[in-house]
């Protein structure tokens, strides 16, 4: 039996679990108040912090660290990785702490997976880390050389969504082409083919969401950053916390808007018509990279709960292929799973080594 420590911080709380084999034994999420990561002016500096609020919990819910048998975090801001377990080391420590791709709490994550793991010899791993770039040559070109499109974005959910399809299916993930659309607060299109995420539209460039602005008029874009009245900071904001629904509604509840639709609100009717619309023309957009050979279109994260949003996009894109809806997203089990694979031998994980000048 496997019992497994499972890690996953966000910008205000640090969530973890304990896993015996695929059975969780708690679920637990550490709130951290504004004025507790008020001192830190770096995700790196909430190490400690973190770390000393993890262990407490495992010894409020008696888990005694040397009772685990393997730890897996959610992968942070690294440089561009494949797809599944990396084991987590000294080098992938020195990248978040040194030169990782932006500030994103997920960085913490390994920090504590390695110094338990270091201490208690207990093996360590991230597993579908955030920044995931699979993308083939063709699908990384823009139109300024400067410029490559990414593939980070909501790869641990979206995998797990065509791992479990295939399994499903009674096939391999590596014989099925499946395109995913992750539904959530910020929303993403990947199209997995041959084993990989052959393409990926963002949550930068693909459709605005309840709270991020999605694809934009670039010359309106430039404009905007020119006018005196924003600077860097402001327009990150903008895109990232007071676009798409925020925008237009002023909520990022997409219920709620819901509910303004069913009180007869046709304006709230029409932004939201607008957004599943983007959804389903950003899953087609994937499609001409398998000419259409596409054997599903899963849709996943919160927003899949939603019979409106889900009927509207299938209407759309099932001439296509036939739309799933895994609705929600279980990151912990997802993370466990990995850690499972691996320690059962049935996956291997990969070693990572520091880019001390990634250019980023």
């Amino acid at each position: 039996m496997e019992k497994l420590l499972i890690l996953n911080p966000g910008s205000t709380s640090t969530k973890i679990a304990v896993f015996e084999d695929e059975t969780p034994l708690f679920t637990e999420s550490i709130v951290h108040s504004p004025e507790e990561l008020a001192p830190f002016d770096h995700v790196a500096e909430q190490y400690e912090f973190r770390k000393e609020l993890v262990v407490k919990t495992l010894e409020a819910h008696g888990v005694a660290l040397d009772s685990l048998t393997g730890i897996v975090s959610r992968g942070g801001l690294l440089t561009p990785i494949e797809a599944g377990a990396y084991e987590v080391n000294d080098d992938m420590v020195w990248q978040l702490k040194n030169k990782p791709q932006n500030e994103h709490a997920s960085n913490v994550g390994a920090m504590i997976a390695r110094a338990i793991s270091v201490e208690y010899g207990i093996p360590a791993f991230i597993y579908d880390g955030i920044t995931v770039d699979e993308l083939l040559p063709i699908n990384k070109i823009t139109g300024i050389t400067q410029f490559r499109r990414k593939g980070m974005g909501h790869n641990l959910n979206t995998r797990a969504a065509a791992m479990r399809y295939a399994r499903e299916s009674g096939k391999k993930y590596e014989d099925i082409t499946v395109i995913v659309a992750h539904l959530g607060g910020g929303i993403s299109v990947n199209l997995h083919h041959n084993g990989k995420i052959e393409d990926f539209i963002n949550d930068e460039e693909g459709p605005f969401s309840p709270e991020r602005s999605g694809g934009l008029p670039m010359f309106d874009v430039i404009k905007m950053c020119y006018d005196g009245e924003h600077d860097y900071n402001s327009m990150m904001k903008l895109v990232k916390r007071q676009g798409g629904l925020m925008s237009h509604l002023g909520t990022t509840d997409s219920r709620a808007v819901e509910k303004m639709i069913q009180d007869g609100d046709e304006h709230a009717k029409l932004i939201y018509d607008a957004m599943a619309l983007n959804i389903a023309k950003n899953i087609a957009k994937c499609a001409p990279n398998v000419r259409g050979k596409v054997d599903a279109i899963l849709l996943t994260g919160g927003i899949a709960y939603s019979k409106y949003v889900t009927e509207y996009i299938r209407e759309r894109v099932e001439f296509i292929a036939p739309v799933v809806v895994y609705a929600g997203e279980d990151e912990m089990l997802s993370l466990a799973l990995g850690g499972l694979r691996v320690l059962r031998g049935e996956e291997k994980a990969k070693h990572y080594t520091k880019v001390e000048n990634p250019g980023y």
